[in-house]
């Protein structure tokens, strides 16, 4: 196309755009029958996720909105202006449609970019205009980290009713072939549905489109930093049992475990919305934490029966019976030279009859001495009593001391079984809560 061919382009572009726009208002609707509604086709391209706001319940999201319309006052014949078919101009020039996303929860309010629009020979205007827009969504974080939300963008006509524009959807479902993808957020799809809604204000058909954004979390994140942490230090509390009760460290331990967890609570209650739903992993602190409360109240209960000293009563009929006997054998407690294999003693077996007998010597063997040295028995009879008079004193007292041993180490193998079944118990309520917690994700 030669230069003068193309100045004539210009000139004419400039003509078309005088004519049309002499007689031309922006402010009324462009329909040649006022009676007759104005047919508007939507169509949203999601390009970005910016940021979900689960705490306030705002999503954040980068979107291209194309609105097709036919204005009956901008029409022309391309013949006689050179050919041209379509000219782009300034959207302040035309009449638009006051489509708003209803559900806006950004402060300011704010609109579309005030962006071209294609103008063609027909009267069909195309106005495709970028935005950034905050809407608000009802999030529901029942299963976080490992839960999926339904957030909608909802479109329509802020004055004009059914009867003066119909709002309709040009694609069943949003345009996601220019969506970058979100490190939180996989997009699961993006359809669209037309309403006709009557409002209690006004008794005219409002239409509206609303585009539903099915999001998934990507969990990983919340698995590795918050789920794998707690599972980690939940099985330290069990450990607790297994702590020598003379270390003076069970008590310690689950306190430390419980401060850990609520810290990892703190974190999830910071970033989940104050509602009545308590998130999964939620659940699965608070009953990791009420699990470690009651294995420190067992802890200190076992360490009393552990220091029960001389003074205490016999371990029970019931108690020997069930813990010293069954459990014990049940959980693999054993004495020192004993295996969980090797048949129980009976509860008093070690004490013979040589516990009257004075360190040493038996009563027998003193008298024997006695008359070898040349004292016998009917000559010496008063010295012969005192003597067993303290022999028997001295095994009394040894009698007395080595009771008072086995009660000690009775209560103390008590606790020793106790804590050995608490800890498998409790073992078991944590495998039981991890599979539980991860079943109810999947």
């Amino acid at each position: 196309v030669s230069p003068g061919c193309r100045g004539a382009q210009g000139r004419l572009a400039y003509k078309l755009l005088h004519d049309l726009f002499a007689n031309y208002s922006s402010a009324l609707r462009p329909v040649e029958d006022t009676d007759r509604a104005l047919n508007v086709t939507l169509q949203v391209t999601l390009a970005q996720i910016i940021d979900m706001d689960e705490r306030n319940q705002v999503l954040t999201s980068y979107l291209w909105v194309r609105q097709t319309w036919l204005d009956a006052h901008l029409t022309w014949d391309k013949d006689e202006y050179g050919g041209i078919d379509s000219i782009r101009i300034p959207s302040s020039y035309v009449w638009r449609p006051d489509i708003i996303l209803y559900n806006n929860a950004d402060e300011h309010f704010g609109g579309s970019m005030e962006t071209n629009v294609v103008l063609r020979s027909d009267g069909r205007i195309v106005w495709d205009s970028p935005a950034i827009t905050k809407s608000s969504c009802k999030v529901d974080v029942s299963y976080f980290p490992f839960d999926g939300q339904r957030c909608r963008l909802t479109f329509g006509s802020w004055t004009y009713n059914g009867n003066q524009i119909d709002l309709r959807n040009q694609l069943d479902t949003g345009d996601l072939r220019d969506f970058v993808e979100n490190v939180e957020w996989e997009m699961l799809g993006m359809p669209a549905t037309r309403n006709v809604i009557t409002y209690g204000c006004c008794s005219e058909p409002y239409p509206d489109v609303t585009y539903t954004l099915l999001l998934r979390r990507r969990a990983s994140f919340y698995v590795f930093n918050l789920l794998l942490p707690c599972i980690m230090v939940s099985f330290l509390a069990p450990l607790g049992f297994y702590l020598p009760a003379d270390s003076g460290e069970k008590v310690s331990l689950g306190v430390t475990v419980l401060l850990a967890l609520t810290v990892f609570q703190l974190l999830v209650a910071e970033s989940m919305p104050p509602s009545e739903s308590v998130p999964l992993i939620g659940k699965y602190y608070i009953a990791t934490m009420t699990m470690i409360t009651a294995s420190t109240a067992l802890t200190i209960f076992i360490m009393n029966v552990h220091h029960c000293g001389p003074g205490a009563r016999p371990v029970p009929p019931w108690a020997r019976r069930l813990i010293l006997h069954h459990l014990a054998r049940l959980c693999c407690v054993y004495e020192v030279g004993e295996s969980c294999k090797s048949p129980q003693r009976a509860a008093g077996g070690r004490a013979g009859v040589g516990d009257a007998a004075a360190p040493g010597e038996s009563p027998g063997e003193g008298r024997v001495g006695a008359e070898a040295r040349g004292c016998p028995r009917e000559h010496c009879l008063c010295h012969h009593e005192a003597l067993l008079s303290n022999v028997g004193y001295i095994a009394g007292c040894f009698r007395r001391h080595r009771a008072n041993q086995r009660r000690t180490g009775e209560w103390k193998k008590v606790a020793k079984v106790m804590d050995r079944f608490f800890m498998w118990v409790f073992f078991l309520m944590v495998f039981l809560m991890s599979v539980l917690v991860l079943g109810n994700a999947a």
